[in-house]
């Protein structure tokens, strides 16, 4: 069901989770406030939410290299620095195991940034100019191309941002609600703070 920004404002008042989380859990309740409260305390995402201003200043790198088989080198590789705020944390194997996670799904799911905030603006608008010139050769009515673009932004923003993708263990899950459920698990803030990922049959 679609649900009203208002519901979202004050479900986000309440448990100081994020915008989409709050709309997700809204619509999972069916409009039921303090049934989406539960929904987003089960997850984590609520008290994940609380710890995110913490300062992370311990963490690890992780590496992950894929190869098709055992006799063929790695033809994907990944680098990518999770942080944490303890080294008490970082050497636990659950913070580990999450780190390895991460760089499996950048491996595999191939994000380009962490979160839609690090999307370059030049970037955008050439997506823009590309989905509504797609648009008009499809010959869509003008005044629907605005929410056509729009969508397809959006769609953009999901795919290539990590944690805005599905969890590829658990596609119900975005990337953000596995590491809060983490970091709800952890009793600590956790991020990620960057990642490269090299293919050799990409330029």
């Amino acid at each position: 069901m679609a649900v009203s920004l208002d519901l979202v404002k004050k479900l986000r008042e309440l448990s100081g989770a994020g915008m989409m989380d709050c709309k997700q859990a809204l619509e999972e309740a069916e409009g039921d406030v303090e049934r989406a409260f539960t929904i987003l305390r089960e997850k984590g995402i609520a008290k994940a939410s609380k710890r995110a201003g913490r300062a992370t200043g311990q963490g690890v790198v992780e590496a992950y290299l894929h190869a098709t088989s055992p006799d063929y080198p790695p033809q994907v590789g990944v680098l990518i620095e999770v942080n944490c705020e303890t080294d008490f944390v970082a050497k636990s194997p659950d913070f580990r195991k999450l780190s390895k996670e991460l760089a499996l799904q950048v491996a595999g799911y191939e994000a380009r940034w962490v979160t839609r905030d690090d999307v370059p603006d030049d970037v955008l608008v050439t997506e823009r100019e590309v989905y509504e010139a797609k648009a008009r050769q499809d010959g869509k009515p003008e005044q629907v191309i605005p929410r056509i673009v729009e969508g397809q932004v959006e769609d953009f923003l999901k795919h290539s941002c990590l944690m805005e993708q599905p969890y590829f263990r658990e596609p119900s899950h975005t990337v953000q609600q596995f590491i809060a459920e983490n970091i709800s698990k952890l009793q600590e803030n956790i991020t990620v703070r960057r990642f490269a990922r090299f293919n050799i049959r990409e330029t």
